[in-house]
């Protein structure tokens, strides 16, 4: 059952931690619409109520409104006024390849909690500028290290809740109806030719992760210097794939776990693990962050739920699962 750890009154706000098993379970505040007394006659129901209310999104309830529900729950409370729940919420910036395995990782995370995740997906260069610049984030989840790095040397994460996260590959990828099929990468490989009159999709290759990696292996394969001029640059490893989605370019460099989600392209080729460094998303607090809720957030990441789901969208999962 549901037990309350701790609730305090403040200024007409209650703030309501409730945990089960040992573990927080929500975070949430009950707050009076003109500081009228609250006070709980049964914790337990204190508990209850508050989970019914996040279940079913439930955003306010006047006195009446609580002493029914309560008596529904079977618990009891004394009131006068009405109360609004205010869910936790947390922000996150996290590099764009992440999409959708990050969005069902944190339906998960809010539903085991009750706490809000809103999600800002970009390249990592455009959101470690955006943190720079002042941007609201309380987690940062980077598509290597170099931007971490970054916001690291400016001081802008907590560097005790860093951590390499998930790893991934580089692939080749074609329109699902492009007769290029099972090729072979190794030193030598032209892909100016593989690409014949078209041009070759990639993500910028002198600020976004996805480039940075496309190009490093393109060098150390000798294809450089020939792909250079037919590339078509995008602004993230997202607007690459949807290049090739859309038939605009025969060929394009894409992340694995890309490629993998979109049923409009297919992967012609791997790229070798020597060919470029390896891939990265290391994940970290803003140093910026008040919110005592990102702990949660980053021990979930760290979770065997969260694993799970990494895996299922063919991420390599870096660190050892807590739970």
């Amino acid at each position: 059952m549901p037990q309350v750890r701790t609730s305090t009154l403040q200024n007409g706000v209650l703030v309501v931690v409730v945990e089960q098993h040992s573990l927080p379970i929500i975070t949430a505040r009950l707050i009076s619409d003109a500081g009228a007394m609250f006070e709980p006659a049964d914790k337990a129901g204190l508990a209850l109520l508050t989970a019914d209310m996040l279940r079913e999104g439930t955003g306010t309830l006047t006195g009446p409104d609580i002493a029914e529900r309560m008596d529904r729950l079977g618990a009891s409370f004394v009131t006068a006024g009405s109360f609004s729940l205010a869910q936790e919420q947390i922000t996150v910036f996290a590099a764009a390849s992440l999409k959708n395995a990050l969005d069902d990782v944190n339906a998960a995370f809010t539903k085991a909690t009750g706490i809000k995740v809103v999600t800002s997906y970009e390249a990592s260069s455009a959101l470690a500028k955006q943190i720079e610049a002042g941007a609201p984030a309380d987690v940062f989840i980077s598509a290597d290290l170099r931007w971490m790095d970054y916001v690291a040397e400016h001081k802008l994460i907590d560097p005790n809740t860093r951590a390499n996260l998930l790893g991934n590959k580089l692939v080749l990828i074609a329109p699902t109806d492009s007769k290029l099929a099972n090729v072979t990468i190794a030193d030598g490989f032209d892909l100016a030719k593989l690409a014949g009159d078209g041009r070759i999709a990639v993500a910028d290759v002198k600020a976004v992760p996805a480039g940075l990696y496309a190009k490093a292996a393109l060098e150390k394969l000798g294809a450089w210097a020939a792909a250079e001029p037919k590339l078509a640059q995008a602004e993230n490893v997202r607007a690459t794939l949807a290049f090739v989605a859309r038939g605009e370019t025969p060929v394009g460099i894409v992340y694995e776990t890309d490629a993998k989600i979109e049923p409009k392209v297919k992967i012609i080729a791997t790229f070798p693990d020597s060919s470029y460094p390896p891939v990265t998303y290391p994940v970290a607090a803003t140093s910026s962050t008040k919110k005592s809720v990102v702990g949660q957030y980053l021990n979930f990441l760290r979770s065997a739920a969260a694993k799970a789901v990494f895996e299922r969208y063919g991420f390599s999962y870096l660190i050892k699962p807590v739970s």
